[in-house]
């Protein structure tokens, strides 16, 4: 399955960080590609999300290293408090001891400056062409290439296609078929500006407070300009996977019990967006004849870990790898990115799911929880994060 048609590209399926991350890491590799993507225009919904030294490392490999990092805000720390007493369950510095660890730095960015970064890097690429408003319904597969059918009844015919469309992917649907594992816990987001935010949690830090079933996430921004609020609490309703406008008497009614210096968070915003959050079980196959799955349609995953985009972003970057070593043998690239990324990416998402049972332990969990980390040096909680942070282009390949 070489590239024996150099005048077709390679499709990709979504316009998000994943999409846009695969596109740039295709075109390293000679490739054009046609991304598609369903929204009328390209864009990130959301609010801040944590970049982890994995993910300036993926961002260095795309091209995108300096406009990313330039708009990220660099935390000095990562610090948890018990949100019932204040206490202090664990603190993380972040600074020249752990960049010098990692290679990289920790740092917080609003999601749609993440997502203006590849495209910025897209749009300087005459090898990318993005069609919006283009939804994917159906592939079609043969021995020379892959033909995708959209809801307006075009055709786009490619060497392969990778699947980047999100949660409810439909390339997923179509060659998996597999339901969606529904959480029950309910994420509520929204920035804030600095004038509007209190000033004794105006810390330069990735900050969490930790409650019975709920927990609060507070960041800064945009050169701490704004700050970034994430509340989540277990709902007592049924839930299904869907993002909405969120209810402020809802989230209210939540969180009895905390203490008032973390209970200002649930008082700010004036609008708040609604997630309901999902995941899927690990699946051991990603590939299917010329198509693949990439980021949140390979591997959906909890929040618990901070890790949903940089996932993306390796997985993407580890692609481009597998086709460099391959001569862009797309049999033989799939193949080998699959077995790249499987077992890590399923890591991620069950040590997410245990670290949500971790940050809202109540009773004698809480307890053991609080005491778990007391006494830790940075240089143990580094080794603990070795895993996930010491990501490597070099060695993301599994041979």
């Amino acid at each position: 399955m070489s590239v024996t048609n150099q005048s077709l590209p390679v499709l990709v399926s979504g316009g998000g960080i994943g999409g846009l991350a695969a596109a740039l890491a295709l075109t390293r590799q000679g490739l054009r590609v046609k991304v598609l993507e369903q929204a009328p225009q390209l864009g990130e919904i959301g609010a801040g999300i944590q970049l982890g030294p994995n993910a300036f490392a993926a961002f260095d490999a795309l091209g995108i290293g300096p406009k990313a990092r330039g708009r990220a805000v660099y935390t000095d720390e990562m610090v948890m408090h018990d949100a019932l007493d204040e206490t202090l369950v664990g603190r993380i510095p972040t600074g020249e001891a752990f960049r010098q660890r990692f290679g990289n730095p920790y740092a917080v960015i609003h999601r749609a400056d993440v997502h203006m970064s590849l495209l910025e890097g897209a749009q300087e690429s005459d090898r990318i062409e993005v069609l919006t408003s283009t939804t994917v319904q159906r592939v079609d597969q043969d021995d020379d290439g892959v033909t995708v059918h959209d809801a307006k009844g075009n055709t786009h015919r490619g060497i392969a296609l990778i699947g980047a469309d999100g949660v409810k992917s439909a390339v997923r649907r179509q060659y998996v078929g597999d339901d969606a594992r529904v959480s029950g816990h309910v994420v509520y987001r929204a920035v804030i500006d600095k004038k509007d935010f209190p000033a004794d949690l105006q810390w330069n830090a990735a900050s969490i407070w930790v409650g019975p079933n709920c927990h609060l996430v507070h960041y800064p921004l945009r050169g701490g300009e704004q700050y970034n609020v994430v509340v989540t609490f277990h709902s007592r309703n049924k839930e299904e996977w869907s993002v909405r406008e969120g209810s402020r008497e809802e989230v209210q009614s939540y969180f009895e019990g905390i203490c008032p210096r973390a209970r200002q968070l649930i008082d700010l915003p004036k609008d708040w967006k609604r997630w309901a959050t999902a995941d899927r079980e690990p699946i051991s196959q990603w590939t299917f004849g010329r198509a693949t799955l990439l980021g949140d349609a390979a591997h959906p995953t909890l929040q618990y870990l901070a890790q949903g985009a940089c996932m993306a972003l390796e997985d993407a970057v580890t692609l481009g790898e597998a086709l460099r070593v391959n001569g862009n043998r797309f049999d033989k690239a799939f193949d080998l990115y699959q077995r790249s990324r499987i077992a890590r990416t399923a890591r991620i998402v069950l040590s997410a799911r245990e670290m949500g049972r971790i940050f809202h332990a109540k009773g004698v969990e809480r307890l053991v929880r609080n005491e778990m980390w007391k006494g830790r040096t940075p240089e143990r909680f580094y080794d603990a994060m070795e895993w996930l942070y010491g990501w490597k282009v070099q060695s993301c390949l599994a041979e």
